[in-house]
């Protein structure tokens, strides 16, 4: 069985990630799709790179699986994260929740991509037409000179 909370350096295909979530229950599947966006604050992207410390990070999108179980009962979640290089318009992440009722798959789903950057060690690093950063956390609050948190390998 393929995984329901995973990192990858592959392409992500919304379908595949839909699909472990389908079942005779569920009366909506709701999805995000997280792209690679061309301007950031007038700031022309290149493309993106997507490092993370893997089994955390799995381990940490479960954790989100789990905290949404608890909220919702009936929810059924799977989400997997690209790293890697991505051009513009890839696809970086995709959430797919199903449940019986489309309210609590909606507030799910947000409540998923929330948790991911906040609690999620994932990176990136913006490559612009004249330079390129690392942005430190998702929530962009907290800066890595070295590109990752201290004390990770």
């Amino acid at each position: 069985m393929s995984k329901m909370f995973e990192i990858t350096d592959k392409p992500i295909s919304m379908e595949d990630i839909v699909k472990k979530v389908e079942r005779r229950e569920a009366g909506a599947i709701t999805t995000f799709i997280g792209t690679v966006r061309e301007f950031t604050k007038g700031k022309r992207t290149l493309y993106l790179k997507y490092e993370a410390y893997v089994p955390m990070a799995e381990k940490k999108l479960a954790e989100i699986g789990s905290e949404i179980k608890e909220k919702w009962p009936d929810a059924h979640v799977a989400i997997s994260h690209r790293i890697g290089k991505l051009d513009i318009k890839d696809i970086a992440v995709v959430i797919a929740v199903s449940t019986p009722h489309r309210k609590d798959a909606y507030e799910a789903n947000e409540y998923a991509i929330e948790r991911i950057k906040q609690i999620v060690p994932i990176w990136k690093k913006e490559h612009w037409e004249d330079g390129d950063m690392w942005i430190g956390d998702q929530l962009e609050t907290t800066s890595y000179p070295s590109g990752k948190p201290e004390g990770l390998e």
